[in-house]
């Protein structure tokens, strides 16, 4: 599930670079269904980033894994 992840992001990457942005994958834990992304460039200090991490990130990865919970900034 980790590469299918970690292909979703991928795919959404050239999206947030539009941005000045851009998003690495860190780590998916199994048990609680959450995501671990790390934001960087613009994003990662962006007052939206919360939005763009549920409208954008996990959006994406729900129409995969609808039982995702949650994707969060890893610091």
């Amino acid at each position: 599930m980790k590469e299918e992840i970690k292909k979703i992001i991928d795919e959404i990457k050239p999206s947030i670079k539009a941005h000045g942005g851009d998003i690495e994958f860190v780590d998916f834990d199994e048990k609680e269904k959450i995501v671990k992304v790390r934001l960087r460039g613009a994003c990662a200090h962006c007052p939206m980033s919360g939005a763009t991490l549920e409208n954008i990130v996990l959006s994406a990865i729900k129409e995969k894994y609808p039982d995702i919970e949650s994707v969060e900034n890893a610091e």
